[in-house]
């Protein structure tokens, strides 16, 4: 069958994102560095507001949980920006040249509502997507199936009587591309640009 569309995750495929490019500044000692990032504002805590929680209340709980670090925490948010690098070329070439192709393209990511604008407003390439499903603006997250099938929903707006083998869905995060594949679409596992590319070939993508 062929594939009428192309979902792209963000982060860890078209984003740079780490904490630790922020956190390299405010922690020298890497070993501290680590403790901080793994057990205070980690990826769980961080997951929260990309599921909905307001940023001043994720603060506020983590600060409660660890008064000590609360200027440290106060950070993860108040300078966001610097945990976000930029982009990630081999990436943004794979999106382009599908683009090119005329593959109609939608973006799915787990990111908090907050501090998406700041993304949208500064990097122009994601008006070139037809629709971008935002976990934070919705109160879901990957991979809960609810958040494939509004964006399923989304896309068959566009694309008249859409089967779920006719989408493609890329994601760094296994499970997130496993959760897919369980909805019927094409999950898959983006670890290099080169991998996904010969995946979507596989599949009979013409670009």
């Amino acid at each position: 069958m062929t594939i009428r569309a192309v979902v792209f995750d963000f982060g860890g495929v078209l984003f740079d994102w780490n904490p630790d490019y922020l956190y390299r500044k405010l922690i020298s000692d890497d070993v501290e560095r680590a403790w901080f990032l793994q057990h205070v504002c980690n990826g769980e805590w961080n997951l929260q507001q990309d599921g909905g929680r307001s940023i001043v209340d994720a603060t506020a709980s983590k600060i409660k949980e660890f008064p000590e670090h609360a200027e440290l925490i106060r950070a993860f948010y108040e300078r966001w920006p610097e945990s976000l690098k930029g982009t990630l070329v081999e990436g943004i070439k794979l999106m382009e040249d599908l683009e090119h192709a005329q593959v109609p393209l939608y973006g799915l990511t787990n990111w908090s509502a907050e501090t998406f604008p700041y993304a949208w407003d500064n990097y122009p390439f994601l008006r070139r997507f037809r629709d971008i499903v935002v976990s934070g603006r919705l109160g879901l997250i990957k991979p809960d199936a609810a958040i494939y099938h509004e964006m399923f929903r989304r896309i068959a707006r566009d694309l008249p009587d859409l089967q779920p083998q006719e989408l493609v869905f890329i994601d760094d995060n296994q499970a997130n591309a496993r959760a897919a594949s369980a909805l019927g679409w094409h999950g898959i596992h983006h670890t290099s640009a080169a991998a996904t590319e010969a995946a979507l070939r596989t599949l009979g993508v013409a670009f």
